[in-house]
């Protein structure tokens, strides 16, 4: 009898494993394998010919000391505190508008949606028209109201720089703000992202029972008592998820960067150079295979700690019920 129950889930297990054997031979091909040798190449001076020397921490040290790193580590900062916060409070808010019941519902909902599933390039290239300093219609519509426009991907000048004129003029760099160019770069972003979250909000929205909201006019709740006390805490797992998708999603733009702000990319004055585009130019440009394999790691670091933070800060504020 113990024989035969053995055997059964022996079966059961060999079965379970060779069900799971695709999926973990494409996890182990993709991502895996290509994790531990990108931390051997980081290992090595490793130029386009191959290795060319072993050179064991060298490379993280060097990044560690490497200004222009830091420098992209705080434009990839810039990006993420402006574009996360931006993309959760203006989804959440079209989310909210879109579950109410008005004609053409679907149609708004495919029209939020279409920037996701559309080429990032193409949609850098329309945004690189869009934001041309002679031609842009940006620029354009500006002019309609008496605005002066501006260079918007050619401009340096910090946010806050720009904001309090000669104040911030003696401001430090760090404290000036993202480029005009990077504040672009971000306006793209969080145009881009949105869709996405929409419907995430949205698939949210449509799972709180409506026999709570019904209580609540009972009550005598206004709207915005009805959002703090019901619909807040019950999409906060929602809401969780977004704010971690969102984070590494900010953390390792590229494409845009390349796109719009090239050639050379990263400009003006390396204000747009995020860490991903950073890992890019030493890797594949200037073939510092080695040095661009540790700017990686560093950047999965970082990517862990925030979602660590997230995750034993964060969640305690998530309502599961």
């Amino acid at each position: 009898m113990f024989s035969r129950t053995f055997k059964k889930r022996l079966r059961e297990t060999l079965a379970g494993y060779a069900y799971l054997l695709p999926a973990l031979a494409v996890l182990a091909s993709f991502r895996i394998i290509p994790i531990i040798l990108s931390v051997r190449v980081s290992l090595y001076d490793w130029g386009m010919a191959g290795p060319r020397g072993f050179v064991g921490f060298a490379n993280y040290l060097a990044v560690l000391t490497d200004a222009v790193f830091w420098r992209s580590l705080l434009n990839t900062g810039w990006y993420m505190v402006f574009t996360v916060p931006a993309l959760v409070a203006f989804s959440l808010g079209i989310a909210i508008l879109l579950n109410q019941r008005v004609r053409g519902l679907g149609a708004y909902r495919t029209i939020y949606y279409l920037p996701v599933v559309t080429s990032i390039v193409a949609v850098s290239i329309v945004w690189r028209w869009i934001l041309h300093p002679d031609r842009g219609l940006l620029n354009y519509i500006l002019s309609w109201v008496g605005a002066d426009g501006l260079r918007w991907l050619q401009d340096p000048r910090g946010l806050f720089q720009l904001i309090l004129g000669d104040t911030g003029n003696r401001l430090p760099e760090l404290l000036r703000g993202p480029s005009i160019a990077m504040c672009s770069l971000i306006l793209m972003g969080i145009w881009k992202g949105l869709g996405y979250n929409i419907v995430i909000f949205l698939a949210g929205l449509q799972n709180i029972p409506k026999t709570y909201y019904e209580a609540a006019r009972i009550d005598g709740a206004g709207r915005w008592r009805t959002f703090r006390s019901i619909t807040w805490p019950l999409i906060s797992p929602t809401t969780y998820y977004i704010l971690i998708m969102s984070s590494i999603v900010a953390f390792e733009t590229f494409a845009q960067v390349w796109i719009m702000t090239g050639p050379p990319a990263g400009g003006p004055l390396s204000t747009t150079k995020v860490v991903m585009y950073y890992f890019y130019e030493q890797s594949f440009e200037l073939w510092r295979l080695g040095y661009g394999a540790s700017i990686a790691f560093f950047a999965f670091l970082i990517i862990l700690a925030l979602t660590l933070f997230q995750r034993f800060v964060l969640e305690r504020r998530v309502h599961y019920g």
